[in-house]
């Protein structure tokens, strides 16, 4: 038998104004700022915690700040306020985080290290959906769009409560893979060209020998001074040039993908050490994925042999967390109506209808934006194409490899995510289309709730 048809059935229904589907960087962020608009809010994630890549794979979160360390003499100015710099007040609060700790090396990356605690960060963010009253749907996969002409009139949802419709008005894919973009036939791509990757929690270190040890290798790269267990002054960041270590070793750490850069907000805790795996396909492919789910945990392995093995402080690591699933850098590319190029990243170009600005590049200092300056992210550029009441934001923006490499950073998905999670808010009270919102409102708006604008 080849196909199985399935019966029709009766589904039960939710009514909502905004739909966020995906609980990630840029979907915790959009779910608070739809819903302190005051209209009715549903998020949708298919995990039992909320978060995404800030606590299954970054290493810090990149970046609040322009990059200013690069430039002799340039201002040092908080690009991105608003939620996400609620999130860190609130983690502050409750010891969650280093702070914006100023980088101490390798000041042409990133000016200051803004790293989490993974399991406050969950916590955090859970209670600020709550407090602002947004329907959460946690272990709820979305498994369709239903379609009306070009709008998007609600999901197809399903949990172990059942299968079930939210209907809304105004739709955010957050998902990173693009999921209910394309369950509503949004045009994409599939470009598969970073990484996939698995990052460890790992206890029983030390982060001062871990420093020493590098230092003596002449190898340190990134290195910066925050809060860590309640102490002001402590090391909170280090990382290493692999060209620096023994051949064997980094030959060994090559192979199964391994970084050295590493965050922590805790005594004898590193919070995230990376293991990167490049798959042959895109990671929508659930097979291949199954394969890589296994080769990356058997790296894993062999990174905590590694460290016990090569680097003092280390010799009774062990891996005290892992991510449920594997994260990734990019899923599938969404069409919409711009398409942010690198030559605008890199010349610090600002839009009419900029919704953020944003200062950080991944690809740094190989590509960087000129002058410790700041670019935009134009509204437009969060439009699905071709669909009237949806937009996406994160991960799924900017076809472009290199602009990519910044716009799909945390900080970025985040600041995003407030102009989205607004925007759709703001079209349900008006009852209009994403390319009818008035911009000088959008913006008026932003404005309001602590979002900086540089043009």
């Amino acid at each position: 038998m080849d196909f199985y048809v399935e019966s029709s059935t009766k589904l039960p229904v939710k009514q909502y104004d905004v739909v966020i589907a995906g609980g990630g960087t840029g979907g915790v962020v959009a779910a608070i700022a739809a819903a302190r608009q005051g209209v009715k809010t549903a998020l949708i994630e298919s995990k039992g915690y909320l978060g995404g890549i800030p606590v299954e794979g970054g290493t810090a979160l990149h970046s609040f700040y322009n990059i200013w360390k690069a430039f002799p003499g340039v201002e040092k100015r908080q690009l991105v306020k608003g939620i996400p710099q609620e999130i860190i007040d609130r983690l502050v609060a409750v010891g969650g985080t280093t702070g914006h700790a100023e980088v101490l090396g390798r000041f042409d990356y990133d000016s200051v290290c803004t790293a989490i605690d993974t399991e406050l960060y969950k916590l955090v963010v859970f209670e600020m959906l709550q407090e602002a009253g947004v329907y959460i749907c946690v272990n709820t996969l979305l498994v369709d769009a239903i379609m009306e002409g070009p709008v998007v009139k609600g999901v197809i949802t399903e949990s172990r409560s059942g299968r079930e419709v939210i209907l809304a008005k105004s739709f955010v894919d957050c998902t990173g893979y693009g999921d209910l973009s394309a369950y509503a036939g949004a045009q994409f791509t599939e470009p598969n060209d970073h990484p996939v990757a698995n990052s460890i929690g790992v206890g029983n270190v030390d982060i001062e020998k871990y420093y020493e040890f590098f230092k003596s290798q002449d190898a340190v790269s990134d290195y910066a001074e925050g809060i860590r267990s309640g102490e002001s002054g402590k090391i909170v960041r280090v990382g290493a040039n692999k060209g620096k270590l023994s051949p064997e070793f980094a030959k060994q750490a090559t192979e199964i993908g391994m970084s050295f850069v590493t965050t922590t907000v805790h005594d004898n805790y590193f919070m995230f050490i990376k293991l990167n795996y490049k798959m042959k396909v895109s990671p929508t492919d659930r097979d291949q994925v199954s394969l890589a789910e296994l080769e990356l945990r058997r790296r894993q392995y062999k990174a905590i042999e590694l460290m016990r093995k090569y680097i003092p402080g280390c010799e009774k690591a062990f891996i005290a967390r892992t991510s449920p699933s594997l994260s990734i850098r990019r899923g599938r590319c969404i069409v919409c109506d711009y398409d942010i190029s690198n030559d605008e990243i890199i010349n610090g170009k600002h839009f009419e209808d900029d919704i953020m600005a944003y200062g950080f590049h991944d690809r740094a200092p190989v590509i960087q934006i000129k002058n410790g300056a700041s670019y935009g992210i134009p509204y437009r550029a969060m439009r699905v194409k071709g669909i009237d009441n949806l937009l996406t934001a994160g991960m799924t923006i900017t076809s472009e490899r290199d602009a990519h490499m910044s716009t799909r950073n945390t900080i970025s998905c985040m600041g995003q995510g407030q102009a989205a999670g607004t925007a759709a808010a703001l079209c349900a009270q008006k009852d209009v289309g994403t390319r009818d919102l008035p911009y000088p409102l959008l913006r008026e708006t932003l404005v309001n709730d602590g979002v900086y604008l540089e043009n």
